[in-house]
């Protein structure tokens, strides 16, 4: 199989071109400029990795999601980075044809492929809930798994069960770290995930031949390791206590805080606003529409998306966010009190002393 560089050069990319790829790989990944030459040599050394990337219950918008994505481009991922074998929605081939390859790159490369799941299987009624190619969608996850090298959970779908398990969840909708206990699983939260965290992901597991840093949950510490509160454009007017209080009011249109419309950027971890979406372009608050927390493991049971938070601490101090704004005006009104009341102190000594001395002058 060719490597990632032999592809790239057959297709007419100059070696500047590619050390400039490379360059942009690792910013996208975080990394310094120490690792752009060990970029390089991975993708002029290394076989592109054959992926089977695998549909349960799901609406296809990780798919949509990574099929947008600008760094790197989507169809340099597919056609040169990876060999993306299988896919039932991308892919040309169909019915029996399909299934055939799927068979052949397990046998071919049994131990070194890795699985990319998008969405997640039902378990009631012997999984007849999701149907592929005349067998339970539960049945092809655990075939396909058996000789992963590891699995890539795309989106909340796949990560925690999204909208199918919610309650009361009929159709036993599960996560697939729930179904395959004995594989590496990198998981991908969001409905649908960022597309350059998709490609990122992936960039990442070919060129160094690893998974990512996982947190406590599986999801990669690169893109997952802060709230999107933590580096939100809107973060100072929170620390300052001015928030929308309803939609298209005046301080909607000053840009203020949308925790009191129910945004969920303080609970949730991603890169939404840094990374953002359309290359770069916005992301839901930045749009005007808080965060729903879609990232998050069981958002669509935790009640409406324009419920408030109200345990969200500011500073340190015994105080959430609807009280901070009354709190900073309290104590700017005590830290005037006790002013007064200490220049009043201090005139009432500065008399006194005064008296005293016109007092002595007096008695000589």
């Amino acid at each position: 199989m060719e490597t990632f560089y032999e592809v790239m050069r057959r297709q007419g990319i100059t070696r500047r071109s590619f050390m400039k790829f490379c360059s942009l790989t690792a910013t996208s990944l975080g990394l310094g400029p120490a690792f752009v030459p060990k970029i390089a040599h991975a993708m002029e050394t290394k076989p592109r990795t054959p992926v089977l990337w695998l549909h349960g219950l799901e609406c296809t918008c990780c798919s949509e999601s990574f099929i947008r994505s600008a760094h790197p481009l989507a169809k340099d991922a597919v056609l040169s980075m990876i060999s993306l074998d299988y896919d039932d929605t991308l892919m040309a081939a169909a019915g029996h044809q399909a299934e055939a390859i799927l068979e052949e790159v397990m046998t071919k490369y049994k131990g070194n492929y890795i699985l990319a799941v998008e969405g997640n299987p039902p378990l009631n009624q012997d999984g007849m809930s999701c149907i592929i190619g005349g067998k339970p969608f539960v049945d092809q996850l655990k075939h396909v798994a058996k000789d992963a090298k590891a699995i890539i959970s795309w989106g909340s779908c796949a990560s925690w069960g999204c909208v199918q398990a919610a309650k009361p969840n009929p159709t036993q909708a599960t996560p697939v770290h729930q179904v395959i206990h004995d594989k590496p699983i990198i998981k991908v939260p969001g409905c649908p995930p960022i597309a350059e965290v998709m490609t990122g992901v992936i960039t990442y597991m070919l060129t160094f031949d690893r998974i990512p840093e996982l947190d406590r949950q599986g999801r990669p510490k690169m893109f997952y390791s802060q709230r999107i509160h933590d580096k939100c454009y809107r973060r100072p007017h929170f620390d300052a206590g001015q928030f929308v209080e309803s939609y298209d009011d005046e301080f909607a249109r000053r840009g203020y805080c949308l925790y009191k419309v129910g945004c969920k950027g303080p609970t949730t971890y991603n890169a939404c606003s840094t990374t953002m979406w359309n290359e770069g372009t916005s992301f839901p608050i930045k749009a005007g529409h808080g965060c729903i927390g879609c990232s998050e493991d069981g958002f669509w049971d935790k009640g409406s998306f324009y419920d408030r938070l109200t345990t969200i601490k500011q500073f340190g101090v015994e105080a959430n966010a609807d009280k901070i704004g009354g709190t900073l005006a309290a104590a700017s009104g005590a830290v005037v009190a006790v002013h007064a009341a200490a220049s009043a102190l201090k005139r009432a000594a500065d008399k006194k002393a005064e008296a005293r001395a016109e007092e002595k002058n007096e008695a000589r």
